[in-house]
Order: C-alpha cells, then structure tokens, then sequence
C-alpha cells in the first residue's frame, strides 16, 4: 500500500494553509485546512481504514513550551502529539481532498461526527486546551501543525494509513488514537505513511 500527497512532498516542509500556527497568518493562525491524501494497492480483504497524524518530535516538558524566552534545545526529549484520528473509514475510499475536513479553526473544537465517511476522534489539542478557559473543548477531528515558535527542533509530522480486515472498530465515544491503536491490534493488513515537516522558529 501506498500513501502520497499533493498538498506536500514526502519529507518536505508542510505550507501554513494546512497548519494551525503560522507566522505571517493572522492572529498567528495558519489556514488549518486537512491536507490531500490519496493511496492506492490495497490489500485483499480490506473492510476499513484508519488514519492518523502524529507529531512525533512534541516537547515533553510543558515548563519549557510555556516559557517562550528560553530556545528548546533540539535534544530535548520528545513525545507524541495527535493531530487527527479517524476509524471506520470506508473500505472503497482512496482520496481525500484538502480542506474537505477541516477549513480553519473550530474554537472548543470540531464536534464529534465523519470525515470522509470516517468516525472522528479526538486530537491533542482537547488536552492541551483543557486549561484554557477561551478555548477548552474537545477537539475532533484534524486540527493541524502548531510547533512552539521557540523550538529550535523542526517537527515531523507522521500521516499513517492502516488497511483493516473488519468494517467497524468497536471504539469508546469518544474515542483517541490510543483506543484505535488497541481496537486495531490483530487486524492490520497492511499500512502506508508519508511525513512532512513544520517549524514556526525563526
């Protein structure tokens, strides 16, 4: 199975329409459209798809994000950030098209529902919010790149397609990429990913 874009080449910076932060947006907001993505040589058998988009390179240490005076260090121990989670995506499914998901920010987040015949699930920025009275929520569905402007390190940005062999996840509602990554376990046909990158310092 592969998995292409054509709102970014593999390993190639991501433009700010598809984030959620950016420099020279207003507000210092990016356009936070969903990005395309087409794939194609599915596996025999595939009843359903998940996707999923995982910064891998988040600072672990909220103290350091949150002081924007002090540059992280690009050695600074990293984690993971969801920035989209769908489940059930239907099994004839090959494209989605930019902006088709998300066009801008939701503030308190999109709410629970489909994309491209898929089930939402919630992102990281539900968690991240959470202490902020203006824009606490849950956030559902694709909400896209927001790096802290002071990271000295550039953020992979990981879009992960899993061919399944049943139609339908039995997920809690709502439900996170950690509940998709054990509903799918034993039932993955095969996966494709591509990965671009982002970076606001500078």
């Amino acid at each position: 199975m592969h998995i292409h874009s054509n709102s970014f080449a593999h390993r190639q910076p991501i433009p700010a329409e598809f984030a959620l932060g950016a420099t020279a947006g207003k507000d210092g907001l990016g356009g936070n459209r969903n990005p395309h993505l087409a794939w194609n040589d599915v596996p025999d058998g595939t009843l359903s798809f998940v996707l999923l988009c995982i910064d891998t390179d988040a600072p672990t240490d909220g103290a350091l994000v949150a002081d924007a005076s002090t540059p992280i260090p690009v050695d600074h121990p990293r984690g993971d950030f969801v920035h989209w989670a769908v489940a059930n995506l239907p099994a004839g499914l090959r494209e989605i098209a930019a902006g088709s998901c998300s066009n801008g920010l939701t503030v308190s987040g999109k709410p629970a529902g489909t994309d491209a015949g898929g089930t939402r699930g919630l992102n990281d920025y539900t968690g991240w919010f959470a202490g902020d009275a203006a824009m606490a929520g849950q956030y559902h569905g694709y909400d896209g790149p927001y790096p802290p402007p002071h990271d000295l390190r550039v953020h992979r940005y990981f879009f992960r397609l899993f061919a399944l062999d049943v139609a339908t996840l039995a997920l809690p509602a709502p439900f996170t990429a950690g509940d998709v990554m054990r509903a799918m376990h034993g039932h993955v046909l095969g996966e494709a990913a591509l990965y671009g990158t982002y970076s606001l310092y500078g």
